[in-house]
């Protein structure tokens, strides 16, 4: 320590990487924008609107592929100046948990929910013909879905989709979310409970009292939009292949045990691998199997200056730490 008070300086020394998304508006073509100056400080466990927090994630790797090439000019040929020829980032990373978001996020194209079937369905990989859906009443919360009489058809422990019904929509659909993009109502075949099918809008009935269903977690859109309709669901489901990527916004935080903190912001982030696994051998015959993203960051304007860039690596120096 200096006689100023201020303890010098060392390399962070972090546990692991915590994991938070949010998505980005596709229709308009909106990301969303961290401010570490404003939000750096945050608390691991309460993210500031709308990041989601996706826990903790372990192999975190990100790298630069961006080129430079040289500018040379004379006789003989002299390096004058560097220019960079090609700009790209990648970032891998294994989720350390298993869920709704951590599997959209890892898959390669759309995360479809597994709507429970009607009985005799045809069998079909991404799940059959779906049951009727069941309304929404008035009062309806994020968190609290009223359906009334309808109440006694669910059960404590039920997984459950709220979106609105597919009417012909095309382009990108999915409340709250964009989880597919239609190119055509034929495509879609008049399923009338595609939105429900392809939503990252989802929970889990945690209790059930005077025709509402309490969910454990608020819903990803918020509060329930007019018309939108509850499927039950059985689990979820990704396929290789597809013409679709999810794209999001990626925060990846590690906090250092001497009070620092380092962020990594990725603005726009897209899936550049199909679903995949990571297998780490546990004791005996048992072995953990995670979740394996990679994504390949794409390009946004920084409104300071007007640069392109791909990401943001901010640092918050510890308490009274030199700089």
């Amino acid at each position: 320590m200096s006689g100023s008070g201020l303890v010098g300086a060392v390399a962070p020394v972090s546990r692991r990487v915590r994991a938070y998304f949010a998505p980005v508006d596709r229709t308009a073509g909106v990301p969303v924008v961290f401010d570490a100056a404003q939000m750096g400080a945050f608390g691991l466990e309460s993210p500031p609107a709308p990041w989601v927090d996706l826990g903790w994630c372990g192999g975190f790797a990100r790298k630069s592929l961006t080129k430079v090439g040289v500018l040379r000019t004379g006789i003989p040929a002299i390096a004058q100046r560097q220019v960079r020829t090609e700009v790209e980032a990648t970032v891998a990373l294994e989720f350390e948990s298993w869920g709704k978001l951590q599997m959209a996020l890892a898959a390669g194209s759309q995360q479809m929910n597994l709507l429970r079937t009607v009985n005799g369905a045809t069998a079909n990989g991404s799940g059959g013909m779906a049951g009727a859906a069941v309304a929404l009443m008035a009062g309806s919360t994020a968190s609290s879905l009223n359906v009334g009489a309808a109440a006694g058809g669910f059960g404590v422990g039920d997984l459950v989709a709220v979106d609105v019904d597919y009417a012909g929509q095309v382009g990108f659909v999915g409340s709250g979310v964009s989880g597919a993009y239609v190119s055509s109502a034929a495509a879609v075949g008049g399923d009338v409970n595609y939105v429900r099918r392809i939503s990252l809008n989802v929970g889990r009935v945690v209790s059930i009292a005077d025709g509402v269903l309490t969910l454990g977690v608020a819903l990803l859109a918020g509060a329930p939009a007019a018309g939108m309709q509850v499927s039950q669901l059985v689990g979820f489901v990704d396929r290789e292949g597809g013409g679709f990527f999810h794209e999001w916004s990626g925060l990846f935080v590690m906090d250092g045990e001497q009070g620092d903190r380092v962020i990594y912001h990725y603005p726009r982030l897209q899936a550049m691998q199909g679903s995949a696994e990571i297998v780490e051998a546990l004791a005996g015959p048992l072995e953990r199997v995670k979740l394996a993203g990679a994504f390949r960051a794409l390009p946004v304007k920084d409104t300071n200056d007007g640069e392109t860039v791909l990401c943001f690596r901010s640092y918050l120096p510890g308490a009274m730490r030199t700089v």
